[in-house]
């Protein structure tokens, strides 16, 4: 169960939920796969398949094929761990914000108190479906969120909820 549905209260129900999106794994995925293919696969490989080699060399080999191995798949779930430790959605009350897993970081603004969303998004972001959303609060200072997953979306989440308090 997600943080905001743990957090709804009475009454109030979940209109949008995002992530940011799958780009932000990119970095991890890439090191992941160099450290899983290139040095791990091939070192495990070469260490099994010559004969010639003294055992404990061998076994050495191995051993460093499989942390390389280990070090990859570390760094993939890392990336997992990034994604869905952000969570954003639009309830029919507020706009809800949770950064970060172990330490959290959570922005709950009403609905009625949201001054303005701005939405950038650069070509790329435009091409794959993400951007740059700043939450913009009366009294408040803007707050930006980069690399969410459909940030239009969730613009006009918003602002049809708003539309609907009037």
């Amino acid at each position: 169960m997600s943080y905001i549905d743990k957090n709804l209260v009475p009454g109030e129900t979940l209109i949008y939920e995002t992530r940011l999106h799958w780009i932000v794994m990119l970095g991890h995925m890439i090191v992941g796969a160099l450290l899983l293919m290139l040095p791990g696969v091939i070192l495990i490989v070469y260490a099994l398949a010559q004969k010639g080699i003294a055992p404990g060399n061998a076994h050495l080999m191995e051993g460093g094929g499989v942390a390389l191995l280990v070090c990859g798949l570390v760094t993939i779930f890392a990336g997992m761990i990034r994604r869905n430790a952000t969570e954003m959605a639009v309830t029919n009350r507020r706009v809800v914000i949770k950064k970060g897993l172990a330490s959290r970081t959570t922005i709950e603004m009403l609905l009625n108190k949201v001054e303005s969303i701005e939405v950038s998004e650069t070509l790329f972001g435009r091409m794959l479906g993400y951007g740059t959303i700043v939450v913009i609060g009366t009294g408040g200072t803007p707050e930006p969120f980069q690399r969410v997953a459909h940030p239009l979306e969730f613009r006009s989440e918003v602002q049809q909820q708003i539309e609907k308090l009037h």
